[in-house]
């Protein structure tokens, strides 16, 4: 397991419980590197939405825990937040509570001519993703897949 692999999982872990406290779910834990710094990424939801206090009261238990345990070498920046409304679609957890929902999937390499799609997400297995376009029914591999996240128009 790297260690990006291994911060994220004891990360997670130590936020279970603080989540669950704080009436709130995981949705996404991240380690990365962006320029010379660490950010390490907490997102989490409910199903009102989560506000400023969520996210604040989450941080501050996850930093105590965090300082506690110890267990990342490098500095970084603790951030807590929600995923937003055009969330990325990173794991199967996420699809399927998408289901139905408006989708947009950026892949690596162009089909068609192209390399943006819109549709309706129908289905997604280990291997695909189902979704439905104005031009017809789309089945990306995953692994063709660099992006998917929820659709939103203002």
């Amino acid at each position: 397991m790297s260690k990006r692999d291994t911060y994220e999982s004891k990360t997670e872990a130590l936020l279970l419980p603080i989540a669950e406290a704080n009436g709130v779910e995981i949705y996404d834990v991240e380690y990365v590197k962006e320029g010379a710094d660490w950010y390490l990424r907490a997102y989490i939801d409910k199903a009102e939405g989560v506000n400023i206090n969520d996210c604040e009261n989450v941080s501050r238990a996850l930093s105590d825990a965090l300082d506690k345990e110890d267990f990342i070498e490098d500095a970084y920046i603790l951030e807590v937040s929600s995923p937003g409304l055009g969330r990325t679609l990173k794991k199967d957890k996420h699809l399927e509570k998408s289901l139905g929902c408006q989708v947009e999937v950026k892949t690596y390499k162009p089909i068609d001519k192209c390399k943006e799609f819109e549709g309706e997400l129908k289905a997604y297995d280990a291997e695909t993703i189902t979704v439905e376009t104005e031009n017809g029914e789309m089945v990306f591999a995953k692994s063709d897949v660099a992006l998917i996240r929820l659709a939103f128009d203002f």
